[in-house]
């Protein structure tokens, strides 16, 4: 009896850890739209208000730049209201604050906040993306590519974002704007 249960319970085991793998893939292949989470890295004074309306306000304000760069299409907007938030830290905003830059074409200043992004997050599937399509708008194939694989290592070949580099790397190049 007692090798039964020892056998079920690794069945068991297995069984929840074979359930869990799918969702740790989505999580790093979702889109920044949810604010990244509360920075626990940072001391708070005992005088300051409530944490949870604090991490209420930052997603508010996160989701409204967010709205701001990929509904309105207004980057020159979002760069304020993303620095704002206090949390340029962060690798989901120093993301799009390069993404905005890169699409109103200062691609200098674009590569500063990319490079912030990875420093916060060598894993920040999304900063690889989207640095790769500089590397593309560029003309760096080569580190397209590096960009593309490491995507792949993180995410698989199958992630929205792998697709969305590999399909800029086969375009011509000189073919403008991708993403």
């Amino acid at each position: 009896m007692n090798k039964l249960a020892i056998r079920l319970l690794t069945l068991a085991m297995l069984s929840l850890t074979l359930a869990a793998a799918p969702i740790v893939t989505v999580v790093y292949a979702a889109p920044d739209n949810d604010p990244p989470p509360p920075d626990k890295g940072k001391k708070k004074k005992s005088s300051e208000a409530r944490p949870g309306i604090e991490q209420t306000a930052f997603a508010d304000g996160y989701r409204a730049a967010y709205a701001t760069i990929y509904d309105r299409h207004d980057y020159a907007a979002a760069i304020p209201q993303l620095k704002a938030l206090g949390r340029d830290d962060s690798a989901a905003v120093a993301n799009l604050i390069g993404y905005s830059y890169r699409k109103l074409g200062d691609y200098k200043v674009s590569q500063i906040w990319y490079e912030r992004a990875l420093k916060a997050d060598p894993n920040h599937v999304k900063t690889w993306q989207y640095y790769g399509l500089w590397q593309v708008e560029q003309g760096n194939r080569d580190q397209a590519q590096y960009h593309l694989n490491k995507i792949a290592q993180l995410t698989g070949t199958t992630s929205e974002e792998y697709r969305s580099l590999a399909e800029a790397m086969e375009k011509p190049p000189g073919t403008g704007l991708v993403y």
